[in-house]
């Protein structure tokens, strides 16, 4: 085994951990989340005990295969992490082609209190972090060619409009998702994990829209559910999903990172650089009964690389084009075609000046519309040295972020500007250039986060996570947190505490 390089890795620890930043220790984990003691250890007390030293090869320098590829280094393994493209952090990514020191995030922006384990990594790594407002009542709601302030729309819902039954009247859409779900709220207060694994089972084949109609919601309820929880192209996904989020509070108390997202993933990377390889494509993996090799192509050819373990941690949609011999399971198989990725597309506007705190006294929050934007989400920090901003114009998932991913850059951007000055007329003169990323179009992610269709929690999970011979699978894919930065980081490290424990033979 090759000998450890003298990249700066932290050195582990054999304390517990301490309690989390803003004392968050005194929240319940999260609904899906393994125990404390299986995970909360590892940042600080490490993998556990080791079956003996190993090559391994990391296919994917997301937060998966980094975290992965950091503890496995921290513990004494030769680590080759092998990445497609010329950065690191995969669906991490800051775009920086604004004025300088502008800066926004194209993909994960935010960090719950309660997923501590991501905070740990912050901590560790030195990060800063402060937060990332959500819900504001100075923010506005678009909606049939109105503009509301949020707050009025919470104090009179009728203000919008919709079509209700008589029941309904009189009642935000949060107000009546609150009721339809109590009894998750409780079972998970009462039971725990235990008692919303079961009611999870007992409605994990169904939608969003079923669950809904299922609990009396109108038709003109479940279309104003769907426009201001902007999951109305997702209303087709399980409702575990969502169930899973809202009851485990993955919306409550969020944070970013000072100076941008991707100071997570570089964290880890300086940490590891040694062991990547950029421009390095996988195409096929082969293995036999003592060793796994990767086959990958660069610029300058073709190669290979070989080691006792691999852990391969690339998105399914792109993990179907590799080549596997022998052959995965029919099970694993399933689980690649099958599991869903959901779409997102983001539009960003670069202002010369934050006229939405001027004018609105708007700080961060979302604005809701039915505008083909969908949504605009405010920058939650204002800067006194710094007039300029950068809007995040458009946040979309599904159908609305195919059709936005289906448009050229340059006619994305002008459209999203035509729909935020419906609501905000002074962007025309305000704006100065823009961007946009979409997920469903990135030959490397082919989607922005796996989403549960009905049934398919039960149906594939188990087997999109489970280990084939010497090679081991892992992102936010193979993890119940789709969509966050905890899944990635919780499935990398499961698939490093299994290859870290399997016995090195004599």
């Amino acid at each position: 085994m090759a000998s450890q390089s003298s990249s700066a890795v932290p050195a582990l620890s054999t304390s517990p951990p301490g309690p989390s930043a803003g004392g968050f220790r005194d929240v319940p984990a999260p609904v899906g989340a393994p125990p404390p003691d299986d995970l909360l250890r590892v940042p600080r007390g490490g993998l556990g005990p080791s079956g003996g030293p190993k090559r391994v090869i990391v296919v994917g320098a997301g937060m998966a295969g980094l975290v992965a590829s950091f503890e496995l280094r921290r513990h004494g393994h030769d680590v080759v992490l092998l990445e497609a493209q010329d950065r690191v952090g995969g669906r991490v990514l800051t775009l920086r082609s604004f004025a300088p020191g502008l800066y926004a995030e194209a993909g994960a922006m935010r960090l719950p209190r309660v997923h501590e384990l991501a905070l740990a990594y912050c901590r560790l790594l030195g990060l800063q972090l402060r937060p990332f407002v959500m819900d504001n009542p100075r923010a506005l709601v678009y909606v049939a060619g109105r503009r509301h302030v949020a707050g009025d729309v919470d104090r009179d819902p009728a203000l919008l409009g919709f079509d209700l039954a008589e029941h309904e009247r009189g009642r935000t859409y949060q107000q009546m998702w609150d009721e339809a779900t109590r009894e998750f709220r409780e079972a998970y207060a009462r039971d725990g994990e235990a008692g919303f694994a079961a009611l999870t089972a007992r409605y994990g084949d169904l939608s969003i829209r079923e669950f809904l109609k299922q609990r009396g919601f109108s038709e003109g309820a479940i279309e104003l559910y769907g426009v201001m929880s902007f999951r109305e192209t997702n209303m087709n996904a399980s409702v575990a999903e969502q169930l899973r989020e809202v009851v485990g509070r993955a919306f409550l108390d969020m944070h970013e990172v000072v100076g941008g997202m991707d100071r997570l993933p570089l964290g880890f990377y300086h940490s590891v650089a040694d062991s990547v390889r950029f421009g390095a494509q996988v195409h096929a993996v082969t293995q036999d009964s003592d060793t796994v090799t990767a086959h990958y192509r660069t610029r300058s050819g073709s190669f290979s690389v070989s080691g006792d373990h691999l852990l391969c941690t690339i998105p399914l949609g792109v993990l179907r084009h590799l080549d596997f011999r022998p052959a995965l399971s029919r099970a694993k198989y399933r689980a690649i075609r099958e599991l869903q990725y959901n779409a997102s597309t983001k539009i960003l506007l670069q202002v010369r000046s934050r006229f939405w705190e001027r004018t609105d006294g708007i700080l961060g929050g979302t604005t809701t519309t039915d505008l083909p934007i969908r949504r605009l989400v405010y920058p939650s920090h204002s800067d006194p040295e710094e007039r300029r901003g950068v809007l995040l114009a458009s946040y979309t998932w599904g159908q609305d972020a195919i059709r936005w991913a289906a448009l050229p850059e340059e006619d994305r951007i002008t459209l999203a500007l035509k729909d935020v000055a419906k609501i905000h007329p002074q962007v025309l003169e305000e704006y100065e250039g823009g961007a946009s990323h979409a997920w469903h179009s990135d030959p490397w992610a082919g989607g922005a986060f796996a989403l549960f269709a009905p049934g398919q929690e039960a149906a594939l999970h188990s087997d999109a996570l489970r280990p084939e011979g010497r090679v081991y699978f892992a992102g936010e894919h193979c993890s119940l947190w789709h969509a966050w930065i905890q899944g990635a980081l919780e499935s990398g490290i499961r698939a490093a505490q299994q290859i870290h424990r399997v016995p090195v033979a004599a």
